[in-house]
């Protein structure tokens, strides 16, 4: 049956955000009929049915919109009207009849509407009482149960015994003729009066009646209302409803508009997702074309963000939604108020953040890992997306400045330190490093001298004979603070061009050098070493010009060693000094932390299915320990060097937390007693005014020099060495400068800017003669700009040549705010080898046969059986119960029983 009226066919008062003030409106308007009764003898219920004549209100017509109403609606409200007096009359807001709020008690019969969950309400028969408290009630579906009177959200007024066989009938009725634009009449004529009313009151103004089917629908009006009318009073089961004022209800209706707008752009996003999803692997859309189209990015950011759990800003966690309000308005009676518009949701999705929303439309859960295989299937994320790296926003990519920069280096560089350079290339130089090593920074030459004693040389790549501090490269590099080196890639401190053809070594080319030489005793020491002393005779920093000979894998070098070549002696007797360095060091406390080192290299990342190269290498390999050996004792004669010349430098240190190694020794040697070591070590320490003992390495100071190429920390300390023109210890008196360029000297350098008292005058000058550094320096400041080192070179001078065989360019504390960035930068570069190498290895174990076994070493116990194992064949570490009997040290076989790189989880069994 359809309802009585119909005020407006299919269209709302307000159409749009931009629809003029309602006093503005013309608009069609439709005159009624006298209502035709029709009674249903079954239901006990009157409906109206009433023709339409519709009539046009010319745009230029005297009747206002309010009076046009108020003419229709009084036309069809004098029928049925009961004169209920002050009772049911209409009254102001905040004089509320008590009877209008009267309590009504369940009882048997009575048609009521109950919530049955968050998400359904229900329409029942109340059948008979539950306890002391809760009913019987037989609800729509059919389904008898038991309700608590919290549940309870609305007794349908007038009906008694109702048949509950008859609820769907009455549902459907009540839903058939259920119109929103019906409340649009009856508000305007409440705010003209304001006025509040209850639903009762409402199916009268609206229908002409309160029959049962009037109120419920007149209930069901108000319930899904979000626009016209809030509750002002509550009390029991009764509500009284008062009108919104005009503009609230205006900035609703943008509200509703711009909601449904954003739910249509939500699902056209939708099906593009799924449209994707669907595609075979090959013919999904690339990456880029998700980013043509502004509003599609802006989800696809979203959903990213998500996935990695690092959303950036609530544009791209929260969906284009209401929020609270404060609107300032006058209400008919001149007051003014202010109201608070309260987002009012139309269930939970509406609250839900855009990307979430998004997961529960397509039926995927609330979680960042839903996000992740959601952007796999769509094929925007390789099936093997290293969300670290996003997570990070790891710069991968140079500026065209920066490679603009690089190109001037190559093309037309000069070597500054070309007339003192040290011609060593008679020297048998080995440059040891992994097989797939794009970076070769350090090599190795040694001699045994007539009174039997060995000379080393450690050759260390030059960088700074390309790069000056402050400079455009010299920024970006610290910027980044470390080359990062993955499974999958590799992305470089130093543009690769400029790291590979200009600061790496290579095989038979003449290549720069900074070249560390120390004469070693018999034991293992060097001549001289005492702190404090400035000469440093018995050993030498220099830049030199070397002909690497030889490219060596570890894995080759150990089998040139193995085979004692006589035309290799220089190799054996390289490994002949590694071999005392190691015993002294053990000597003054070094702790032996070797253990098997693993190391992935991925071919075509982006497949499904990549190539995956495992290599397993014991750090105790012969070839390894000599060139760790050797990069040690060089970070020992450069923090001597460093100290002896007063030079700031990032020394290094770690205590060794009162380690006994005697307590360690029942441990076999290896894996074992390193993790044991490992466990109970303090965290390194750092100092930059002088050298702090390492205990773990068992030396009084050390200095990381040999990876300038790839570790910003080395090339500060290259900075800071090459400024001394001499390497016998005696210090050359400083250079003096105007003072103007002076400071725009020290604004170029990276993180330094001095205050106006560290620029001391040497005496009282004019302002244009000679001043020098003064001893302090201010804390960390900002990168140097582009302009003033444009600025600078026009003064024909460069960091470089104004510091070179001068005053190291940074003071400690310079050093130490500029470490404090870096440390960043090597701590996210670790994390990121760390967690990829570790998802690749179990990406490789999760490939391997069900029935494949491991060999696995017990390094300690954990709680009763649980043991933490060593697989020895991958070099992962991981834990599982293991049989009595089985000790610390012994090797056992284990098998995969699960294997997910995505969820890091790695599940092994010990074979019995």
């Amino acid at each position: 049956m359809t309802m009585a009226v119909r005020a407006v066919n299919t269209c709302s008062i307000f159409r749009s955000p931009s629809s003029p003030p309602l006093s503005a409106f013309r608009f069609h308007l439709y005159h009624f009929g006298a209502p035709q009764l029709q009674k249903n003898t079954k239901l006990g219920f009157r409906f109206q049915n009433f023709r339409s004549d519709k009539v046009l209100l010319s745009h230029g017509g005297v009747q206002s919109l309010v009076e046009s109403v108020m003419e229709e609606l009084e036309a069809f409200r004098t029928r049925k009207r009961i004169n209920a007096g002050s009772k049911m009359g209409l009254t102001g807001s905040g004089e509320l009849v008590e009877d209008k709020l009267e309590k009504r008690l369940l009882q048997k019969g009575l048609l009521l509407e109950f919530r049955k969950d968050s998400e359904r309400v229900l329409l029942a028969v109340a059948q008979k009482p539950d306890g002391k408290k809760n009913w019987m009630v037989s609800d729509q579906n059919g389904v008898t149960s038991s309700i608590k009177p919290q549940q309870v959200t609305y007794i349908v007024p007038g009906v008694e015994n109702f048949d509950h066989s008859e609820i769907s009938d009455f549902i459907q009725k009540a839903h058939d003729n259920l119109d929103p634009t019906l409340l649009e009449f009856a508000w305007i004529e409440l705010l003209e009066k304001n006025k509040s009313v209850t639903v009762e009151e409402l199916a009268e103004i609206i229908f002409g009646s309160k029959e049962p089917l009037e109120s419920y629908c007149a209930h069901l009006l108000l319930s899904q209302d979000e626009i016209y009318f809030s509750v002002v009073e509550t009390k029991g089961l009764r509500s009284v409803y008062g009108p919104r004022l005009t503009v609230q209800v205006e900035e609703l209706l943008r509200r509703k508009h711009a909601k449904e707008a954003a739910d249509k752009e939500l699902q056209e996003f939708v099906q593009l997702l799924m449209s994707a999803k669907a595609m075979p692997r090959h013919s999904k859309p690339p990456k880029e074309s998700w980013m043509v189209e502004e509003k599609v990015r802006h989800r696809i950011e979203s959903l990213e963000a998500y996935a990695i759990d690092a959303c950036k800003n609530d544009d791209q966690n929260k969906i284009a939604g209401m929020k609270n309000l404060a609107v300032i308005a006058t209400s008919c009676s001149g007051t003014i108020s202010i109201f608070l518009l309260e987002e009012k949701s139309s269930g939970d999705a509406s609250r839900m953040s855009d990307t979430t929303l998004i997961l529960k439309v397509v039926g995927l859960p609330k979680m960042s890992s839903s996000a992740v295989n959601l952007l796999i299937d769509i094929g925007y994320f390789p099936v093997h997306a290293n969300l670290d790296l996003l997570k990070f926003n790891v710069h991968t990519e140079y500026s065209d400045e920066t490679m603009l920069a690089v190109e001037s280096v190559l093309s037309g560089s000069v070597d500054p330190d070309e007339i003192d350079r040290k011609d060593l290339t008679h020297l048998k130089v080995y440059a040891i490093d992994v097989d797939e090593a794009d970076e070769l920074d350090d090599a190795l030459s040694a001699t045994r001298l007539q009174d039997g004693q060995i000379k080393v040389w450690i050759h260390v790549a030059d960088p700074t004979s390309l790069v000056q501090s402050g400079s455009i490269i010299d920024r970006e590099a610290i910027r980044r603070g470390t080359s990062i080196f993955l499974p999958t890639a590799t992305f470089p401190m130093f543009p690769e061009r400029l790291a590979m053809e200009g600061m790496s070594l290579k095989q038979g080319k003449l290549c720069n050098a900074v070249t560390v030489s120390v004469i070693l005793h018999p034991d293992g020491r060097q001549s001289h070493t005492v702190y404090g002393d400035n000469s440093i005779a018995e050993y030498t920093v220099d830049n030199s010009i070397i002909r690497p000979t030889y490219m060596l894998t570890y894995e080759s070098a150990s089998k040139l060693l193995h085979l004692n070549l006589e035309e290799e002696v220089e190799l054996k007797i390289l490994y002949e000094a590694a071999t005392l360095r190691l015993q002294w060091r053990r000597q003054q406390g070094a702790i032996d932390t070797t253990t098997i080192e693993t190391r992935i290299k991925v071919a075509n990342p982006d497949d499904p299915e990549p190539s995956i190269n495992l290599y397993v290498e014991n750090q105790a390999d012969p070839a390894m320990r000599l060139v760790s050996e050797m990069m040690i004792l060089c970070g020992e004669v450069v923090a001597t060097f460093g100290y002896s010349n007063n030079i700031p430098l990032p020394y290094r240190g770690q205590p060794q937390s009162n380690i006994d190694a005697s307590a360690f020794s029942h441990l076999p040697e290896g894996p074992v007693r390193s993790s044991a070591y490992v466990k109970i070590m303090r965290a390194a320490e750092m100092d930059f005014r002088k050298p702090i003992r390492h205990g773990v390495l068992g030396i009084p100071g050390y200095v990381q020099f040999t990876s300038p190429i790839r570790r910003y920390m080395d090339l500060l300390a290259h900075y800071q060495v090459l400024t001394r023109g001499n390497n016998s210890g005696c210090c050359h008196n400083v250079k003096t400068l105007p003072q103007a360029v002076l400071a725009k000297v020290l604004r170029l350098m990276p993180f330094a800017e001095m205050r106006s008292e560290e620029i001391k005058p040497q005496s009282k000058k004019k302002e244009n003669e000679s001043f020098t550094l003064g001893a302090t320096h201010s804390s960390p400041g900002n990168l140097s700009s582009s302009e003033e080192m444009d600025d600078l070179n026009d003064d024909g001078l460069l960091v470089k040549a104004f510091l070179k065989g001068e005053s190291p360019p940074f003071s400690s504390g310079q050093l130490e705010g500029m470490a404090s960035l870096i440390s960043i930068h090597t701590r996210v570069a670790k994390r990121l080898y760390n967690s990829s190498l570790r998802y690749w290895l179990l990406e490789f174990l999760r490939r391997q046969p069900k029935e494949k076994k491991f060999r696995a070493l017990i390094l300690r116990f954990i709680k009763d059986r649980i043991a933490a194992l060593l697989m020895m064949e991958v070099g992962i570490q991981a834990s599982a119960w293991v049989s009595v009997g089985t000790q610390i040290g012994d090797e056992i076989e284990v098998r995969v029983e699960e294997a997910h790189p995505r969820d890091d989880v790695l599940s092994l069994k010990a074979v019995v």
